[in-house]
């Protein structure tokens, strides 16, 4: 057990006028420590305290889980009291008088991955949890949050005896005779490479729902942009008239439609203009395009002439790029390979299908639930699947050296994946994102 020789404190619910607020401190000798404050009851038990200090006197539901059997692995009490944020900060200005310090985002947290008491993958999940802002993504954070997923267990149980195998080649080849067997290997590796190629699909599937879908509407003004914004944000957030020019600036809105939790963004109607407004509002329109995980170009029916404006702007992101055409309740051509939507007549499910075509790589929401997600996870997925593309490219009869130092990069990969290498930088970063009292 890891034990930090300063107590921490914290607020775990947030500074506002509420029935409750929680205080939850953390630290070795907690007991002692509270003495002057409070008498912490037995352990698991709630009880009702008496919390007196500089004319103060609060009447607080109090609980003490003592260590290794905590959140943190250390002592940890919890302070319930009447939720007044004043009172609250002259609690934790009065523990922090016990030499109790305010904790740091995600201190708590930290300590419990260190103690043992979570892997940095429940670490991970707990993190998108309490930043989740739809269904879907805190259905995907519940699926993770737990043990290893199994096809981890089972990556670690192919790999272990094959870099086994490849350091006694390394080690005694030569006295012993020992050689080591390329064909063998790459036959019982060839599935964990699909596994890898399979699980980095659905990280990077899982990864744009963990975020939300950027979803950028462009086109010219009057093509039906806001009308299909206001569809799926399923309310009435742009403003929608026959006058073309309507949209100035780019709106955006986070919502769930669907399934699909989207960052949408309307912009500005892409044309030549003189209006000094209206061109402030085209300019705006390029960060969100070049930020968006697709760009929709809307293409209202009749729309026939090339527009300058229009093409130049679209140009540097055809890569993702999908042309939508709109009003398809309407007579009028379709564009060559675009999709046909009706937002009026709630027709929207060709732009469904794009969405999980081009975004999500054809997986289905519910296909990603226990996959990992986080940017971190999506990168060492990826490095995986390349080592063990490069340890199947091996030709037969080499040296063992080269199937032992990618084995041994491979299960490196894994051990960063699970947290059990905790690099400072790495732990930073995942904990940076926490509140104070997690």
């Amino acid at each position: 057990m890891v034990h930090d020789p300063d107590p921490i404190c914290a607020p775990a619910t947030p500074l506002l006028p509420s029935a409750v607020a929680v205080v939850r401190v953390s630290g070795p000798g907690l007991a002692d420590r509270l003495a002057p404050l409070v008498a912490l009851p037995p352990p698991r038990r709630a009880a009702v305290r008496t919390l007196a200090w500089d004319g103060f006197r609060e009447q607080a539901l109090v609980l003490f889980f003592p260590a290794p059997a905590s959140y943190t692995g250390e002592d940890v009490a919890e302070l319930q009291v009447h939720g007044n944020p004043l009172l609250v900060q002259r609690l934790l200005a009065q523990l922090g008088t016990l030499g109790i310090r305010l904790a740091e985002p995600g201190e708590f947290t930290r300590r419990a991955l260190l103690n043992g008491r979570q892997g940095l993958l429940e670490v991970e999940a707990l993190r998108d949890l309490v930043g989740a802002e739809t269904d879907t993504q805190i259905r995907l954070a519940q699926a993770r949050a737990g043990a290893l997923p199994p096809w981890i267990l089972e990556a670690r149980a192919t790999l272990a005896p094959w870099m086994a195998r490849a350091e006694a080649a390394v080690d005694y080849g030569e006295e012993e005779d020992i050689s080591f067997d390329f064909k063998n290997m790459k036959r019982d590796l060839a599935p964990l490479r699909t596994r890898f190629h399979v699980e980095h699909r659905r990280a990077r599937a899982a990864s744009h729902l963990r975020d939300g879908l950027r979803l950028a509407l462009a086109g010219r003004p009057n093509a039906g942009k806001s009308t299909l914004f206001n569809a799926l944000a399923g309310e009435d957030r742009a403003i929608v008239t026959e006058i073309p020019g309507t949209t100035r600036d780019v709106l955006e809105v986070r919502c769930e439609w669907r399934g699909l939790p989207l960052r949408l963004f309307d912009t500005a109607g892409l044309r030549d203009t003189e209006d000094p407004v209206e061109r402030l509002g085209v300019a705006r329109v390029r960060p969100v395009l070049e930020a968006a995980d697709l760009v929709l170009h809307l293409v209202p029916p009749g729309e026939g002439t090339a527009d300058p404006a229009l093409d130049e702007a679209l140009a540097p992101f055809a890569g993702k790029v999908a042309v939508v055409r709109t009003m398809g309740d309407l007579p009028g051509a379709t564009p060559a390979g675009a999709v046909v939507v009706s937002a009026l007549a709630g027709d929207l499910d060709a732009l469904e299908s794009l969405l999980k075509e081009r975004v999500l790589g054809g997986l289905a929401p519910d296909a990603c639930l226990g996959a990992l997600a986080t940017g971190r996870q999506v990168a060492l997925l990826e490095e995986l699947a390349r080592q063990v593309e490069l340890l199947l490219e091996l030709a037969p009869g080499g040296p063992p050296e080269l199937p032992a130092s990618l084995l041994q990069g491979a299960w490196g990969l894994l051990a960063r994946l699970t947290g059990e290498d905790r690099a400072e930088s790495a732990l930073d970063q995942v904990f940076s994102g926490f509140c104070l009292g997690k």
